[in-house]
């Protein structure tokens, strides 16, 4: 994920893998904080998925390049910030300050694609990309 500076004012989020578990997430919180996001997914029904959830601008990389689609989406102005493992506090005292009470409030769901036993079926489904955010695996007795 990076951040986005598309002006002054305005900042943008881009998610790669905008329907994994953490695409789906990161999606519902940067919405939840007014910020555009751009997505990318591998498949029309994986955009659909993001786009469900409130992202912006819509980008399957197996078809279009997305450095080329964000440039044109901002006219060239958008800057970027990735996120990087230096800065573990700030996040985290973020993620307390502004992800946390948006998923105490319900504004921020999981989004489940499928409950399986822990059985080569959920490991097929992860290897297979075929879902779209998370994959609850069960241990005996549930």
């Amino acid at each position: 994920m990076d951040i986005l500076y598309l002006n002054s004012r305005q900042m943008g989020f881009k998610v790669h893998g905008g329907s994994s578990g953490i695409g789906t997430f990161a999606i519902q919180i940067a919405k939840t904080r007014g910020v555009k996001v751009f997505v990318t997914a591998g498949n029309e029904e994986k955009l659909v998925v993001c786009k469900e959830l409130g992202a912006d601008v819509f980008i399957n990389y197996r078809a279009e390049d997305f450095v080329a689609r964000v440039k044109e989406e901002t006219s060239g102005k958008a800057s970027g910030l990735r996120m990087s493992p230096e800065n573990k506090a700030e996040i985290v005292n973020e993620v307390e300050k502004n992800v946390w009470p948006a998923v105490v409030a319900g504004r921020v769901k999981p989004v489940v694609h499928k409950q399986c036993p822990l059985s080569s079926e959920a490991h097929w489904l992860i290897e297979s990309s075929q879902h779209i955010d998370e994959i609850l695996k069960q241990g005996r007795g549930r």
